[in-house]
């Protein structure tokens, strides 16, 4: 696997505006050959934008605009439907997100059963507010709509990994258990 490097890119063709943003694939020709070879992975009809924006979000931890762009090209799609399609869903991101992303559910079923309370607990232990990473990068607190799991609410995601029946006490041990992961 490549190197992290930090890459400066131009944001929405302004010079005088840069950002700095991490990256697993180093150069734009890695950038190019990583969506060809996903585009001969999943086929280059539309079908194939969104397994083909998963795999990168899944190396990237989100979507950023030069990939947009060079997905767009490989599948002959209009940048726009592209970007229409990673702004949509929720699960997608076009800003970097942390190492672990944690997804509180922000329906009125957890919020009856507890969220508030086990929100407040993972933003006091990791020091950031919703929609903010932490400044190591490792985790990036997010709320989003119905992960489905009402019956045993309050619930949140870690990536993949699902936790329900929260307590600020439980959240509190999970969230130690990615702090000492690595």
């Amino acid at each position: 696997m490549p190197t992290i490097l930090f890459l400066e890119v131009c944001i929405n063709n302004d010079l005088r505006h840069t950002t700095k943003i991490k990256t697993k694939i180093s150069t734009m020709e890695q950038v190019h050959k990583f969506v060809k070879d996903l585009a001969d992975k999943h086929g280059r009809v539309s079908e194939s934008l969104l397994p083909i924006i998963k795999e990168v979000v899944n190396v990237e931890q989100g979507l950023p605009d030069y990939y947009m762009k060079e997905i767009a090209k490989e599948l002959d799609l209009p940048a726009s439907h592209v970007y229409g399609t990673a702004t949509f869903y929720s699960f997608i991101s076009t800003e970097p997100l942390g190492k672990y992303v944690i997804r509180i559910c922000k329906t009125i079923t957890c919020s009856m059963h507890g969220k508030y309370q086990v929100l407040e607990e993972i933003k006091n232990q990791l020091k950031i507010n919703v929609g903010d990473t932490t400044k190591n990068g490792k985790f990036t607190l997010l709320e989003t709509n119905c992960l489905g799991w009402c019956h045993k609410s309050p619930a949140m995601l870690i990536n993949d990994d699902v936790y329900t029946d929260l307590t600020p006490e439980t959240v509190r041990d999970v969230i130690n258990y990615y702090i000492e992961k690595d």
